[in-house]
């Protein structure tokens, strides 16, 4: 009898979490998913995928497809008083798609693969040379994909030093939120809406349902976050909801590493900027792979540096833009510039669009 249960054991059942384990076991590797949800995981995200990510969930088997779940969307455009600016992805066009309806196919696809799923909380993990313990399991190799604010990141101590219990806010941490409207989409494009101190994220992921999601420095529901956009507000007065709403943060996360021994985190959980450009799906499928990579190498001495280097365009393309709109001189400018410059804004997306596919 071997003297492990699998593998490969990986921490959470999001969208990461289950592409890691599509990944492993389309290799060959003997794979458990430890979460203690049973069912499709939902958080407060933008949910539209852009056209990289889109390809990678092609590549793992994975084609969410336009329908009762699903709506494409031809690219960005950014809105701001008196100003609109859009560029269509060259890649093709990105996927609106609810947070639950891709968790749900993702875990049909780890299922159709061999995948174990088990509804447990794991603990932290303990590990000698030759494998993991965790969640009542014994793997060769443990891969957490826990979330934003990862227990295992925490529990392993790659936490970056963090703000003294008691210590006041940071008053520039920003917060997500976000809600379904039952309505028809009135835009082809994910359109991103700029005030003073927030964005709004509006994504069509159904013919009569759009996403709406704020980031924001501000205290306040969603309601009060919705009175920055009057034109939004106004459009979604008296407009059904289609879910309640979800909120997270603080957005920001940093890990001092992404491994400690057999242990590697992907995704959030390896650290997180900010959703402002949209890429977190795409960067946290091309960890995933990179992770895998590691495992059956049954070698991850590199893995921070390869990390670093996967997400590198994610990290400083969404740093870069936060520098700058954290200035209200160049917040207010910003898509006034992109308007004179469509081609430099169109440029900009196809870099996003096209980050690691």
């Amino acid at each position: 009898m071997s003297r492990h249960d699998a593998d490969l054991v990986v921490l959470g059942a999001g969208p990461v979490g289950l592409a890691v384990a599509v990944e492993a076991a389309t290799a060959g590797l003997s794979v458990v998913v430890a979460d203690p949800r049973s069912g499709p995981t939902d958080k407060a995200c933008g949910e539209g995928l852009m056209p990289g990510a889109r390809r990678a969930l092609a590549r793992l088997g994975v084609e969410p497809a336009p329908g009762a779940d699903a709506m494409a969307f031809r690219g960005i455009r950014y809105l701001s008083p008196g100003h609109v600016v859009s560029a269509d992805f060259r890649a093709g066009p990105g996927l609106g798609v609810r947070r639950t309806a891709l968790s749900q196919a993702l875990g049909a696809r780890a299922a159709a693969v061999g995948v174990r799923r088990v509804a447990v909380r794991a603990g932290p993990p303990r590990q000698d040379r030759d494998g993991v313990d965790v969640a009542g399991l014994r793997a060769r190799w443990c891969v957490a994909a826990d979330g934003l604010h990862s227990p295992t990141r925490r529990a392993l101590g790659l936490d970056a030093p963090r703000p003294a219990a008691g210590a006041a806010r940071d008053p520039r941490a920003r917060f997500g939120l976000r809600r379904h409207y039952l309505t028809a989409p009135w835009s082809e494009h994910v359109d991103v809406l700029w005030a003073r101190d927030a964005e709004a994220y509006v994504t069509p992921v159904a013919p009569d349902v759009v996403g709406v999601a704020v980031l924001t420095c501000r205290p306040g529901d969603l309601d009060r976050q919705l009175a920055a956009f009057p034109g939004l507000q106004a459009r979604l007065a008296g407009v059904p909801h289609a879910s309640a709403t979800r909120g997270a943060g603080p957005l920001r996360q940093r890990a001092v590493r992404v491994r400690a021994g057999r242990v590697l985190l992907a995704g959030d959980a390896a650290g997180y900027v900010d959703a402002l450009t949209g890429e977190g799906i795409t960067v946290g499928l091309a960890t995933a792979r990179l992770a895998v990579a590691c495992v059956l190498a049954d070698d991850a001495r590199d893995y921070d540096r390869r990390w670093r280097a996967v997400s590198r365009d994610y990290r400083v393309l969404t740093e870069g833009l936060l520098l700058a709109s954290s200035s209200p001189v160049l917040r207010r400018a910003l898509v006034p510039a992109a308007e004179r410059l469509p081609w430099a804004f169109r440029a900009a997306v196809d870099r996003l669009a096209a980050v690691h596919p």
